[in-house]
């Protein structure tokens, strides 16, 4: 389902997965396995405009022309630390693709990102950037590490999260409105702490077992 810029992934394993990741009850070895399996089937979704090429090849009974994905000129980019949840299912499907990290958090009071690492590949502007973090809840630090990936010479990128509020949602759109958002959920929408209700709680504590 797509509503503008953005497409809600609704096959029905995607939803179901999410199902379980939800469950306060389900452990974090299993969120984990959930969370890589679920941002498997996001990529599939996300790479179905990814360039081609045709490369040669020899069947066992003749020569032939290919389809074959220009896999370096494929990027993902996590927002740490939750990020790379979503970034190992993705290369489970694309090992080819190259991979950078940008390093933010929330601070408690402002709800404001703060960059602490950033690290990109190079050659940024001949790439297709697909950004991936599980949740767009205030946008904030969506919208900061989208401006650190142009301003590196990006300029084809896509948002991937797991979730989304659509107070993120209206942010991230206003202050990028050409980068397409995927995601397997549109909640309600954010408490007053900065969490999507009715959400999966912390990803990234959900993910490590932090808390």
């Amino acid at each position: 389902m797509a509503d503008n810029n953005v497409t809600v992934v609704d096959h029905p394993l995607v939803q179901h997965k999410l199902a379980l990741m939800r469950n306060k009850n389900t452990p974090t070895a299993k969120f984990r396995l959930l969370l890589r399996e679920i941002s498997l089937l996001l990529a599939y979704e996300v790479a179905r405009d990814l360039d081609i090429g045709l490369a040669e090849i020899e069947t066992p009974l003749e020569k032939m022309k290919a389809p074959k994905l220009e896999g370096k000129k494929l990027c993902f980019v996590s927002i740490l630390r939750a990020g790379n949840g979503l970034l190992d299912g993705m290369l489970d499907l694309v090992p080819s693709a190259r991979v950078g990290h940008v390093g933010l958090y929330r601070d408690p009071k402002t709800l404001q990102p703060v960059e602490y690492y950033l690290k990109l590949p190079d050659k940024m502007g001949e790439r297709l950037c697909v950004v991936v973090d599980p949740m767009l809840a205030t946008g904030n630090s969506a919208v900061a590490a989208v401006q650190r990936i142009m301003e590196s010479g990006a300029a084809r990128i896509k948002f991937v999260c797991l979730l989304a509020a659509p107070e993120g949602i209206e942010i991230f759109s206003k202050a990028h409105p050409q980068v397409p958002i995927f995601t397997a959920a549109i909640d309600r929408e954010l408490n007053d702490h900065g969490y999507i209700l009715p959400g999966l709680g912390d990803a990234g504590d959900r993910m490590y077992g932090t808390k």
